[in-house]
């Protein structure tokens, strides 16, 4: 088997146990783990040995202390030119919104061997955990997964929100609690009905897992009105009324 000396390893959508083997069999070797706050990062004793191994938190707290993308390529490209065995260990997914192929472009631009290991996003499988199937045979046919973090309107947003509004697709937005109310009010201002179904789950797969449902045109108070942190996954259509 090959051994490379750097892995993106995605951890899932939040309990430790919803990592894929892969990804376990990549921390047990590792002599350097970089790890975010979300996924099984706080667990990992429960899925490797840690004594011995670097642990380093390279975390992005939302509208907190943030670990500059720049060094966590650096800490990557140093680790494994000294010989280490490295893994970087994200939330969900590697490339749904983890900036995994930002430090695949650090590393191979270094001259650098990696190996992607997949995750579960929790875009789809934290819906799932509620009973919110995020496409469903005769009720949708697509869905769309969307990055909340910057408002509508935002210059430097890239969601085209009336496209969204319009495309009938389930959206399973990530990073979305802060901006919920501004956009609720934009898709509803581009023709999505007020009476669209929500749902809010907060803390998906974890044991402090909570979820409140409503529509679209409550979408903005129920956030405002019910203890909703970060990290959250909003489902907006007709799947979350089912």
């Amino acid at each position: 088997m090959t051994i490379f000396p750097v892995v993106l390893v995605g951890g899932g959508p939040g309990a430790w146990d919803l990592i894929t083997v892969r990804g376990q069999r990549a921390l047990v070797d590792a002599d350097v783990i970089l790890a975010d706050h979300l996924g099984p990062a706080s667990e990992l004793d429960k899925l490797c040995d840690t004594a011995g191994k670097d642990i380093v938190d390279v975390s992005k707290l939302p509208y907190q202390r943030q670990t500059s993308q720049e060094k966590i390529n650096a800490l990557l490209v140093s680790h494994a030119r000294a010989g280490r065995k490295v893994v970087r260990l994200k939330g969900g997914d590697p490339f749904v919104f983890g900036r995994g192929f930002e430090e695949v472009q650090a590393l191979r631009a270094a001259g650098l061997e990696y190996q992607v290991v997949p995750g579960v996003t929790s875009a789809v499988a934290v819906p799932g955990v509620v009973d919110v199937p995020v496409t469903q045979r005769g009720v949708v046919h697509a869905a769309t997964i969307v990055s909340g973090h910057l408002p509508p309107g935002h210059p430097k947003s890239l969601v085209d929100w009336g496209a969204l509004a319009r495309s009938g697709a389930t959206l399973s937005i990530v990073m979305g609690v802060k901006n919920a109310g501004a956009i609720a009010t934009t898709l509803q201002a581009e023709g999505m009905d007020a009476a669209t179904p929500a749902a809010i789950i907060a803390d998906g797969t974890m044991d402090s897992q909570r979820a409140v449902r409503c529509t679209l045109g409550e979408l903005g108070d129920v956030v405002k009105q019910t203890p909703i942190a970060p990290p959250a996954v909003i489902v907006i259509g007709e799947v979350a009324g089912l």
